[in-house]
């Protein structure tokens, strides 16, 4: 762990040596097609570029401050994705699997939305989302100087954090006081910048359209992470508000919000070479961690998710498989577990075959050697790279941990749910404030149970946690695991399957009646039943020993690398300016751009820019699962149904392009040089995956689903071409 005196040291690096630095980092700038960049932060280089890529309309069309722009027309969907208004009747484009959750949620063995596809043919019929958001960029300012003025160089980290925190809440409290908007202050280049966010939340999201899963999931497992693509990567909803325009909840009496701008869309086609723009709001991305960090990622906690999420899957697929019924209680959560799954494969083998760590141990020595003729910055340098070393280290075991918890109980949904009495025990009933909050308490989870036990099956639940309890264990030292779980592994020697059979039959969270009643009826010798029930039991343990032994450490450790990244940042940052580095990604707008343009992957191998129809009954004939297609689109897979959405008698499935895009990207728009919507962004491809954490120009694409395609399938398939009223399509 990094030494408070190695930390003062650094510091004082940060003011004494930048010609130093600028020695050492002049080569870190972004590749021209690498960023994803802050539009606030954007400069006339940054524009220039575009142009000379294609770029025919005017920046303040893109982002404006104080006009109406294009900005104006992505969403933050659900906070995990992206999506794009199409009409000025609140329509909105993103992708069929950011919407899947939803579509699931609608479904029914009667009515399987996810098989056979939705398509609301009147307004009424449009499907209201509880629950779900579509945030709309208001503004952003820079507020760099009144947050940092709330700290200063004697701070520790811990006071530090919590000063920034203060000072950005008392900021965006100064918004949201007065107005109805959502506010929060975010922080760039690991807390070097801050810049307060400032958004429309709307409640009311219904769903319009979307195609079936053999559609919209076309190749599943198969191709996911992949290409050639070939899937139909869509939905449709509505955002609705009151009548003054404004957010509402849910209410027969809301209209269609009516925007201030949206895309308009280009059914005119694509060639390699085209400019592109991804327009969304990307997850997150690690670009600047030294070789250290991606060690500790390549070696040890990437395959230790890969591994944990294989033998859930392998649970999961196979209750799939045994009824309808069943498909449909795990599908979302297969998508999910599936979907890390196969990512964290891809990474692994990029991060190998582009030798990232040698890369960014070369960087590293590169820097160090410059300063061989002079002792003391010399010295200074390598306390930082010392202090990077110590610091990784120090954080490996407690990372390593913190994955097995996390990927073992703490994204078990029945592990979570059961987390929610947590703190029940501990609570006083007989107090003033103990009594009315364990009611509260209580009766959320009793109207909560039949929902959530309506989502999985109790018989393949024991499995998935037999599989984990014994991952868990053998993982981690027998003196490190808690009390329970050591108790287990010598008392069943390895059986997990009995020991997890004896705790479910003991338990009340073995069913929903039981677990209904229990919290339904809640009495005073309620808390030591709880405390008592052998599942809740496990889960207190379990959790208890991560808090208490593991969670304090590893934030510590964290602040730690974070004082050490923001330090190395802000060297950066002075000798390149926020012109030549993009801050990571973390949820906010961002601009990425490039070309439509194929790749060679592997040795004697070249990836077409496009994919087509044709590609589908390709696979569809290989007779494998993932290449079901409905029949109806088998009938009109022929060129006399592809007009007008096809110009060259093939009709357009998806395309790549070198745009950087990451989580959270899913659903962005893809604009072509005019600014007009050309498609939808969904994926990245395969080889390209390690992009995270070190962009290859070269290799790594992102995947998108041609607004033609999309077109053709609400047209000819869901015969929901009057949405398209709604919309300005310019065709060629």
């Amino acid at each position: 762990m990094m030494k408070r005196a190695n930390c003062r040291n650094l510091i004082q690096l940060t003011r004494r040596h930048w010609w130093v630095v600028m020695i050492l980092l002049l080569g870190r700038p972004a590749y021209a097609d690498e960023g994803m960049w802050l539009p606030l932060l954007m400069s006339n280089t940054h524009w220039d570029d575009m142009r000379s890529k294609g770029l025919r309309i005017d920046p303040e069309d893109i982002y404006s401050l104080n006009n109406t722009s294009l900005k104006d027309a992505v969403v933050h969907f659900g906070g995990g994705c992206t999506g794009m208004l199409v009409s000025d009747e609140g329509l909105m484009f993103t992708n069929h699997h950011c919407a899947y959750s939803r579509i699931q949620g609608h479904s029914t063995v009667e009515h399987d939305y996810l098989s056979e596809g939705f398509w609301a043919m009147e307004r009424d019929e449009e499907l209201p989302n509880i629950g779900l958001t579509a945030s709309i960029l208001i503004r952003v300012e820079d507020v760099t100087q009144r947050v940092l003025a709330a700290v200063n160089q004697k701070m520790s980290e811990t006071d530090r954090t919590a000063s920034i925190r203060r000072a950005s809440q008392a900021i965006a409290k100064e918004v949201t006081d007065r107005s109805h908007y959502h506010a929060e202050v975010k922080p760039l280049y690991y807390g070097n910048q801050f810049i307060l966010v400032i958004t429309e939340v709307f409640r009311d999201v219904r769903l319009v359209g979307a195609p079936p899963s053999s559609v919209g999931k076309f190749g599943r497992d198969s191709d996911n992470w992949m290409w050639p693509r070939h899937t139909g990567d869509f939905a449709i909803f509505r955002i609705y508000a009151d009548a003054n325009n404004q957010p509402a909840e849910y209410d027969l009496s809301n209209v269609p919000y009516r925007p201030r701008t949206f895309f308009e869309i280009s059914a005119a086609g694509i060639k390699e070479g085209d400019f592109t723009m991804v327009y969304g709001f990307p997850g997150r991305t690690q670009q600047y961690i030294p070789s250290w960090g991606i060690r500790n990622f390549q070696h040890h906690t990437y395959p230790a998710i890969v591994n944990i999420r294989d033998h859930e899957l392998a649970v999961i697929n196979h209750t799939m498989g045994l009824s309808d019924e069943l498909r449909i209680q795990y599908t979302g959560r297969q998508a999910r577990v599936a979907n890390g799954w196969k990512l964290y494969r891809g990474v692994i083998p990029g991060l190998e075959r582009f030798q990232v760590i040698s890369k960014k141990e070369k960087e590293q020595q590169a820097m160090l050697e410059s300063l061989r003729d002079n002792p003391e910055q010399y010295a200074h340098y390598l306390n930082l790279l010392a202090a990077y070393e110590t610091a990784y280290d120090d954080i490996l075991p407690l990372q390593q941990y913190n994955t097995y918890f996390s990927e073992c109980f703490w994204r078990n949904p029945l592990f979570r749910f059961i987390f929610r009495a947590y703190r029940i025990p501990d609570m006083d009933m007989r107090s003033e404030e103990g009594k009315p909050a364990i009611a509260e308490l209580t009766t959320d989870l009793a109207e909560a149970v039949h929902g959530f036990y309506a989502t999985i099956d109790i018989e393949t639940e024991k499995q998935i946690l037999s599989a984990m309890v014994q991952l868990f264990t053998e993982a981690i030292p027998y003196e490190e695991l808690p009390s329970l779980l050591a108790e287990a592994k010598q008392k069943y020697d390895g059986d997990y399957t009995r020991f997890i059979e004896r705790l479910f039959s003991k338990s009340m969270f073995s069913n929903a009646e039981d677990t209904y009643r229990f919290f339904r009826h809640w009495k005073r010798s309620s808390p030591r039943r709880l405390s008592r029930d052998p599942l809740f039991a496990l889960m207190r343990d379990i959790v208890e020993h991560y808090m208490g032994d593991y969670h304090p450490a590893l934030q510590d450790a964290n602040r730690s690398l974070d004082s050490l990244h923001r330090i190395n940042m802000q060297l950066l940052l002075t000798v390149h300016s926020t012109e030549l580095l993009y801050p990571d990604a973390n949820g906010t707008l961002r601009i990425a751009y490039g070309e439509v343009a194929g790749s060679y992957p592997r040795d004697a191998i070249r990836y077409h820019h496009q994919t087509t129809l044709e590609g589908v009954l390709e696979k569809h004939a290989t007779g494998h699962p993932d290449y079901e297609v409905p029949e109806q689109l088998l009938r009109i897979a022929s060129p006399e149904y592809y007009h007008p959405y096809s110009t060259d008698g093939t009709m357009p499935v998806g395309f790549i392009a070198n745009n950087h895009t990451t989580g959270g990207n899913s659903g962005s728009p893809v604009l072509n040089g005019y600014g007009h919507l050309i498609g939808i962004n969904f994926d990245r491809a395969w080889e390209g995956t390690m992009s995270d954490l070190n962009f290859e120009p070269s290799i790594c694409r992102n995947i998108s689903v041609d607004i033609r395609y999309l077109l053709f399938i609400t047209d000819k398939l869901g015969g929901a071409s009057y949405l398209f009223d709604e919309m300005v399509i310019h065709r060629p």
